[in-house]
């Protein structure tokens, strides 16, 4: 309000005592004075903020305060000076001239003076003034347009001005006028009848010279019979206000089809029908309800209408505005028209009862204003296009249209750009496509900029479309423009929805849960948030994950454009947004780690870790995470992994190696060695760039398990060794202990059986002073595996079976697995294949039921050797290729070879020697790369080269715990 009245009188000093009375109109406070200082000293500060020291400009007075502001800066003034270029020009008798100032003066209006600030009697003087100037113009521009034929614009806006200047007889003079002018003389007749009622109600006038004037001349034509005479009934059908159906409109055909039957079946019946089109911005809405419209004219002899309800734009219309329209339009003279809501409405179902007309009511804001636009009975229908979806829009038919399907959208494409200029190049089609996320309108706009370049290539455009800062950029073209559509979306937002679609964007091209609002904006629950923006549809929900859990996501293209909002908020605000969310999904993968039906050594648990935001809190952790954590983590895991990525992309170095800890036993259980790779690498940088030595040792005893696993030996030994360093640093045993028994396993592998004894004895004996049963088992299974791996089999029996009593006594199943593996190998060796084959199948039973599936790869594995051994061939083989294709997948080289050495020697018993040939030179390359020193010859026999390289490589069973999964 100070703002306004300074530039109501702007380059002239405004008295403090004015700004007073301005500010507090009824009774001033005794700081009056000192907080009109500090209201300038914002506003100057506020000025400043755009840049070019707009602040300056506002200085201090005795007296009050002069704001400069130079002639061409401010509306007002611009408005003044072309209205006085305009009378000018009509002196001259330059009309032309004339019309032009006067448009220009009139675009700079938008909605009343200061019409979003409380009205000032300081004010008024000034407001008339400007108004009754507004008025005066808008009535000469008019009138000239009028003059020069151009009837149908004036008439319209004639219409709106007189809706809110009643009194106005120079505007009702015109609009006479001008439906005079254009042959409607009976609706001209209607007007002076109107406005009379008008000026009789208002004023309890008569109409002026002027208006009475026109009567008489419109009388006098009307009984010479020139034209229709006046009161003379005139049908409006049919009326058919379609705008053109798009020559171009592709796909929706099972959609399209299916409306126009329904419309079709209810007409017949005389059943209204209201179907409700809602979707995103750009998904072709307007476009698919003008098809079925055209469709079905046949169908609705008496017409179709079409309403623009605005309901996207800055002013949706009333359903008072609207209905006059359409009351006129199905012959309602003016005269006749109620002035109350309900009554026009009653009197529109009432006509509508009588015919059969379809009706498109195209961007609709909410039920509300639709409602009473409905028919009550009859064979009407209305088809309403909406971005919001209207569940209280009572006996509606609500229709989802979405993006076009791959083979619609390159279909639309292709239309536009030409089929051979598309068949040249297939693959950046696609990825134009992928760009435009198959939203119709993007798809119109990239292809008729291609169209209108025939220079360019598809792969051009695919490019520039590449970078996501500069997309909405590059897809527009004219008034065409997918910024501006899904800007008319975002605008009708409530503040916290709008910053809620803000840090959505944060996330990247991820599938959401619903609790995650609530950690970006800090709340508890946002479920009224999410449900705003997925009825808008700038959200959507795409089904749901393995738990059950409703799953969401933005449109790449709303992505974006969310995320050209950011400067509204500043970067420390999204910082902690982002860690909130991040907090929150540590927390729940945490809790969820911690009822997983296996115990992993990852380092971390839930009580370490205060989050600053988590879903858990006053909430079940079964609601959020269904009953199985596996699936959980499966739903998860690839947001969870970007969010790694996002975490060390914010510098929020400390969730980066935690979340990356937390998603182990995950990628253990699932064998995701990639992911383990790539997100551990990640970690630890950040822990490293942190100096956080807990992070670090843990991430590198993680690695030195990948390690093992894929066989590295060198980097698992290095990866151990400086884990088990850092744990010393930080006095954690119990890290030391866990870091050892890998260490103990790579020795052992390495066949440093001395060695590997002495890092397994010192990791039992730290775990047993932790109290860590859970590892004092592995230590003993660790144990024994280097005493089986020496041919001490009643040495490595006993630790085996006290592993497997301390497993079972502490409800360790998946250890009391291992060690039933462990036993059975000890059974093949006494040649006992029986009791072998019946321990691996409980051990396969329990890793069934724990969902491990990554375990039962290797136990099959143990199994197909028994069943090769015992002579059941077929088994045999069947087990081994499964478990190869595990191996593979896993990336564990080691037994690949194994597995393929044992089908080489399966498919040797059943004569196939080729077969036979291949699976042992596949395994005679893997034991290669893992020892090298090959002779340079191969014998015929491959077996016996693939003994000279590794004598023991069938000796064991292959297993996650011989190869080193100390966390298993």
């Amino acid at each position: 309000m100070l703002l306004a009245t300074l530039l109501l009188q702007p380059n002239s000093v405004v008295a403090t005592d004015v700004l007073i009375d301005v500010l507090w109109p009824q009774r001033a406070p005794r700081s009056a004075a000192a907080n009109i200082r500090t209201y300038v000293h914002t506003l100057r500060r506020r000025l400043d903020e755009g840049g070019g020291q707009l602040g300056d400009r506002l200085r201090s007075r005795s007296s009050g305060y002069l704001l400069t502001v130079a002639p061409a800066e401010l509306d007002c003034t611009v408005f003044e000076e072309r209205v006085d270029r305009a009378r000018r020009a009509l002196a001259e008798g330059d009309t032309g001239t004339a019309l032009t100032a006067l448009d220009a003066a009139s675009r700079l209006w938008r909605g009343h003076l200061l019409e979003d600030l409380p009205h000032s009697h300081a004010w008024a003087s000034r407001l008339a003034r400007l108004t009754e100037l507004r008025l005066s113009a808008e009535e000469q521009r008019l009138r000239l347009r009028i003059e020069r034929g151009w009837h149908c614009d004036a008439i319209a806006e004639l219409r709106g001005l007189l809706a809110e200047h009643p009194l106005r007889e120079e505007l009702w003079q015109q609009l006479i006028v001008a439906l005079d002018a254009s042959g409607r003389r009976a609706e001209a007749l209607h007007v002076y009848a109107e406005a009379e009622q008008v000026l009789q109600d208002e004023l309890d006038a008569e109409p002026g010279p002027g208006l009475r004037q026109l009567r008489a001349r419109l009388d006098r034509a009307s009984a010479k019979g020139r034209h229709t005479p006046a009161g003379a009934p005139r049908s409006p059908f049919p009326v058919c206000q379609l705008p053109l159906d798009l020559p171009d409109f592709t796909g929706r055909g099972p959609l399209t089809d299916e409306l126009m039957a329904l419309l079709r079946r209810n007409n017949q019946q005389s059943v209204p029908t209201v179907v409700v089109l809602s979707g995103a911005p750009g998904a072709g809405k307007s476009a698919l309800a003008v098809r079925v419209a055209h469709a079905i004219r046949q169908t609705f002899p008496d017409g179709q209408l079409h309403i623009d309800l605005a309901g996207t734009s800055a002013n949706p219309r009333s359903p008072l505005d609207v209905l006059a329209e359409v009351l006129r339009a199905v012959g309602v003279p003016d005269t006749a028209i109620p002035r109350g809501l309900g009554e026009r409405s009653a009197l529109l179902r009432s006509r509508l009862a009588r015919r059969r007309l379809c009706v498109v009511l195209d961007d609709a804001a909410c039920a509300a204003q639709v409602r009473p636009l409905l028919p009550g009975t009859g064979g009407c229908a209305v088809l309403v296009t909406s971005r919001v979806r209207m569940p209280d829009l009572e006996g509606a038919h609500p229709v989802e249209v979405e993006v076009l399907p791959e083979a619609e959208a390159h279909e639309l494409l292709t239309g536009i750009v030409g089929v051979d200029r598309a068949a040249a190049e297939p693959d950046s089609i696609a990825a134009l496509l992928d760009y435009c996320g198959h939203l119709p309108l993007a798809i119109r706009v990239a292809g008729a900029r291609l169209a209108h370049r025939p220079g360019w290539t598809i792969r051009t455009l695919a490019l520039r479309l590449h970078d996501e800062r500069r997309r909405l950029d590059e897809l527009r073209l004219g008034d065409l423009a997918v910024r501006a559509s899904v800007g008319l979306s975002y605008d009708q937002l409530p503040a916290d929805v709008a910053l809620t679609f803000r840090l959505l964007a944060l996330l990247g091209p991820v599938r959401f849960p619903g609790w995650l609002p609530a950690a970006l904006l800090g709340r508890a629950t946002a479920d009224d948030v999410l449900d705003t923006l997925v009825d808008a549809h700038l959200v959507e929900a795409v089904g749901a994950d393995a738990t059950g859990a409703p799953r969401y996501r933005l449109h790449d293209l709303l992505r974006c454009y969310a995320a050209e909002q950011w400067n509204v908020d500043s970067q420390g605000d999204r910082k902690a947004a982002l860690r909130r969310a991040l907090d929150g999904y540590l927390a729940l993968a945490l809790e969820v780690g911690e009822t997983m039906p296996l115990h992993f050594f990852g380092m971390i648990s839930a009580g370490e870790f205060t989050p600053t935001w988590s879903p858990v809190p006053g909430q079940t952790l079964t609601g959020l995470v269904g009953d199985d954590p596996a699936a959980w983590f499966e739903a998860e895991h690839r947001w969870v992994v970007s969010a790694v990525e996002l975490a060390e992309r914010w510098g929020l170095d400390d969730l980066a190696w935690r979340l990356t800890a937390a998603l182990t036993p995950f990628f253990d259980l699932r064998g995701h060695q990639d992911d383990w790779h790539h997100t551990h690498a990640i970690a630890l940088a950040a822990a490293r760039r942190t100096g956080d030595r807990t992070g670090q040792a843990v991430i590198l005893r993680n690695l030195g398990q990948v390690h093992l696993y894929q066989d590295s030996y060198d980097d698992a030994r290095a990866a151990f060794t400086e884990a088990a360093a850092l744990f010393r640093e930080s006095g954690d045993d119990r890290g030391v202990a866990i870091a050892l028994a890998g260490l103990g396993t790579v020795r052992r592998i390495l066949g440093e059986h001395d060695d590997a004894l002495d890092h397994c004895h010192e990791a039992l004996a730290l775990f047993e002073s932790a109290g860590d049963r859970h590892g004092e088992a592995v230590a003993r299974i660790a144990v024994g595996a280097v005493w089986l791996a020496l041919g001490c089999f009643a040495c490595a029996g006993r630790w085996f079976t006290d592993a497997h009593a301390l497993s079972a006594a502490i409800g360790d199943r998946h250890r009391e697995a291992h060690a039933l593996k462990r036993l059975a190998a000890l059974e093949q060796h006494r040649g006992n294949l029986g009791k072998a084959r019946e321990q691996v199948d409980r051990a396969i039973a329990i890793f069934h039921e724990l969902g491990d599936d990554h375990c039962v790869g290797y136990a099959n594995q143990n199994l197909g050797e028994l069943y090769l051994y015992s002579g059941d061939l077929a088994h045999a083989r069947l087990l081994l290729v499964n478990s190869l294709s595990v191996h593979r997948r896993n990336g564990d080289r080691r037994s690949q070879a194994q597995a393929a050495e044992l089908l080489g020697q399966v498919h040797e018993q059943l004569g196939r020697h080729e077969q036979s040939q291949r699976y042992f030179e596949h395994a005679l390359a893997l034991w290669r790369e893992l020892t090298p020193g090959a002779p340079d010859t191969e014998p015929v026999r491959l077996s016996t080269v693939i003994s000279h390289h590794h004598p023991k490589a069938t000796e064991e069973f292959a297993d996650p715990a011989a190869t080193g999964r100390t966390s298993a």
